[in-house]
């Protein structure tokens, strides 16, 4: 099954590649770190899991489960491809430069606000291409690909690239 769904992942890093021309002659830390987090396919959510050294044991709900929660894989993806973006989606969102939709690029950052209650992101994913992006879900789920489009869509976030992650 793990195998099945790399080779899935590797099909998606194709097509998005094929999808942004731009992309197909550099290898950015977006589409690095895109490449990463599609590798996670079908690793378990666990809640404050994972980082920049990969899945990990999360916190309160999450203790019992190795893996990731959005943020987590989301740093760990990044610092594979040399970046430092934080370790909280509040961080994250501060990690760059916004961009606007007609201008994403594999690997941007997507971020969403469910919680009207608490000013800031409640959550982030990696952009896939114009319409799909890879995120850890939730407590039950596993790092999946999943529409990017959603009513608590808040913005995008291209990562400063140079901040280095060596020695980590």
């Amino acid at each position: 099954m793990k195998q099945r769904l790399v080779l899935v992942a590797l099909c998606v890093i194709v097509s998005a590649a094929h999808a942004a021309p731009a992309l197909a002659g550099r290898t950015s830390a977006g589409v690095l770190a895109l490449r990463t987090a599609l590798e996670m396919i079908g690793v378990p959510y666990a809640w404050g899991g994972g980082g920049v050294h990969g899945p990990g044991y999360g916190i309160g709900r999450g203790a019992k489960t190795k893996g990731f929660d959005c943020s987590g894989l989301t740093e760990y993806a990044y610092a594979r491809a040399g970046t430092l973006i934080g370790t909280t989606t509040s961080e994250q969102w501060r990690s760059g430069v916004r961009v606007p939709r007609e201008l994403l690029e594999p690997g941007d950052l997507v971020f969403y606000d469910s919680d009207p209650s608490s000013p800031g992101p409640s959550h982030v994913g990696l952009v896939v291409d114009a319409e799909r992006m890879v995120h850890a879900p939730h407590t039950g789920a596993s790092v999946r690909i999943d529409p990017l489009d959603r009513d608590d869509l808040l913005g995008f976030v291209r990562p400063e690239v140079g901040r280095d992650a060596m020695g980590l």
